[in-house]
């Protein structure tokens, strides 16, 4: 007798883990690898259980977000974003504090294995990328409410990502990694001001002091500006220290991340802001893809 599957319950399950963010988990594997290849030192079953570990603790973390934004009055009925399985009544508190903790543990056990390649230390990497997930709007002092967001996904999901998975395949972390690692970083972070941006009203009826409403909606675009012109300044500091031209793939996107630019304005409506955060995923996704294709000639 075969089991059946609703439907149903696959897709709120699938929008619960927020697709629009998980270029942030893949983004730091490709590029990481990318220069590990460049170096030699590419391992392709490290790299593959290094984006199951950045998969899953993106997920992970997109579940405690719902859990506990729900929980601290963050998601509401006035929230104009995608709707929250918790807040939205599809699935019930304990259970979807049960599917974080199970993804979190999952991601735990596979990220053992890396052991092989980096050694015991990656277990404190492991478990700081996990606690950080729940921190980030879970526990006694949330880093979301605090406006520590930004900097928690550009340091987990930039230098920590990236690093660790040319570590694991290189033995070693060197200047170059950091410095991939810092477009990477600041481009996830972008995903998160547009998040931001869009839900300032309410954040800041629920006391989420994020930055954009520590500092307003003009910082956020300051923020987001900065964050595009570093991101695309790297591959011209790569290639000035001798990468491949090839590293200047990146460039093509340089129209795009201007228009993006123009895009976060105050004016705009809760629709094409959530359609910009995931055009701003994607720009993660597409910079990797480039930077990666380059750093690997």
């Amino acid at each position: 007798m075969r089991c059946a599957v609703n439907p149903g319950r696959v897709q709120i399950w699938l929008a619960a883990s927020r697709p629009r963010t998980l270029p942030a988990a893949v983004a730091p594997v490709i590029v990481g690898s990318a220069l590990a290849w460049h170096d030699g030192r590419f391992d392709p079953l490290a790299a593959m259980l290094c984006l199951g570990f950045a998969l899953l603790v993106q997920i992970g973390t997109n579940f405690a977000n719902d859990y506990y934004d729900f929980m601290k009055g963050a998601d509401t009925a006035a929230r104009v974003g995608p709707r929250r399985a918790v807040a939205a009544g599809l699935v019930a508190p304990a259970v979807m504090r049960r599917a974080l903790a199970g993804v979190f543990a999952v991601a735990f056990l596979l990220g053992l294995t890396l052991v092989h390649w980096g050694g015991s230390w990656l277990i404190l990497v492991g478990v700081a990328s996990i606690i950080s997930g729940i921190a980030y709007t879970g526990g006694p002092w949330p880093l979301a409410y605090h406006g520590l967001g930004d900097l928690f996904v550009f340091i987990f999901f930039g230098l920590v990502a990236v690093s660790a998975t040319y570590f694991v395949q290189a033995g070693h972390v060197s200047t170059a990694a950091l410095a991939v690692a810092v477009p990477v970083g600041l481009l996830a972070a972008n995903i998160l001001v547009v998040n931001n941006y869009r839900d300032v009203a309410t954040d800041e009826a629920a006391g989420k002091r994020t930055l954009v409403v520590r500092f307003g909606r003009g910082f956020a675009r300051v923020q987001f500006g900065v964050s595009l012109a570093v991101a695309f300044t790297m591959p011209l500091i790569l290639w000035a220290r001798g990468y491949s031209p090839a590293v200047l793939l990146p460039m093509l996107l340089v129209p795009f991340a201007v228009r993006h630019f123009g895009r976060l304005q105050p004016r705009q409506s809760p629709g094409e802001l959530i359609a910009l955060l995931g055009d701003t995923g994607r720009l993660l996704f597409l910079y990797a893809l480039l930077l990666g294709a380059g750093l690997a000639r």
